[in-house]
């Protein structure tokens, strides 16, 4: 099963990788605590924030890639983003194409109003 495929739950300090068709737990992966985990899906990685900590998982096998305790940071809930929304590169031409389509429309509309 491909990461496409799969839905990422953050819970009581854990991620819980699920099937989107079927809702079967394809993986979990404990981290720290039993609190809010913030989550981000960026490529083939989940990075998951918890007890102020950042974690890269593997988003096929939820393996721990690496960890950051982020020391001096405290506690909390943490906001993860990246530069440009996903480093997937398939994201990046799904942008690119979008963009030349809209981009195409309108010289279509100017042209046909002209």
């Amino acid at each position: 099963m491909n990461k496409t495929e799969s839905v990422f739950l953050g819970i009581k300090g854990s991620v819980v990788s699920i099937a989107k068709a079927t809702g079967r737990q394809l993986w979990v992966q404990k981290l720290k605590g039993s609190d809010y985990v913030s989550l981000l899906v960026d490529g083939n990685h989940v990075f998951a924030g918890t007890q102020g900590e950042i974690f890269c998982l593997d988003a096929l096998t939820g393996d721990i890639l690496w960890h950051d305790p982020l020391k001096g940071y405290g506690l909390g809930v943490m906001g993860i983003a990246t530069q440009n929304g996903s480093a997937d590169p398939s994201a990046a031409q799904a942008r690119k194409a979008k963009a030349e389509q809209e981009a195409g429309s309108s010289a279509a509309i100017i042209a046909a109003t002209s």
